[in-house]
């Protein structure tokens, strides 16, 4: 890497170890993604029953509206130690994302319970259900 080059240039080049490793250590990186984290996790807990949230929506909210797989990651890694409510985020489609017999069943199930409809497609129609923090 030329000299003075940030390792978080668009032009580091990803597939080089020692960059990726120079990233995942820098510490303002690593500030930064724990308080992205926290945010994500705050966010979440905060979508009430009978609501939901999108992961795009939570990312955007959370300060990176580009960061929706990062809020998956989050959400996969995170739901059970921080007692998430994960079943209550979806896709953009308003739908579950899991696949049928990974837990799509059982997130459904949780929506259901909390009074969320779906549609003949197993969409959830955000008119209704879209959480709307103020």
């Amino acid at each position: 890497m030329p000299p003075g080059q940030d390792c978080y240039s668009p032009d580091a080049n990803p597939n080089n170890f020692d960059e990726i490793h120079r990233m995942k250590t820098k510490p303002e990186a690593t500030s930064k993604a724990h308080s992205f984290s926290e945010r994500v996790k705050d966010i979440i807990k905060r979508i009430p029953r009978g609501k939901v949230a999108t992961y795009g929506q939570i990312a955007a909210l959370a300060g990176n509206p580009r960061a929706t797989r990062l809020v998956v990651w989050i959400l996969n890694s995170s739901s059970q130690k921080d007692k998430l409510p994960w079943h209550r985020v979806v896709n953009s489609k308003g739908q579950i994302s899991l696949k049928p017999n990974y837990g799509y069943e059982i997130q459904k199930e949780l929506l259901c319970q909390e009074g969320i409809k779906f549609d003949k497609n197993n969409s959830i129609d955000f008119k209704c259900y879209l959480w709307s923090p103020s």
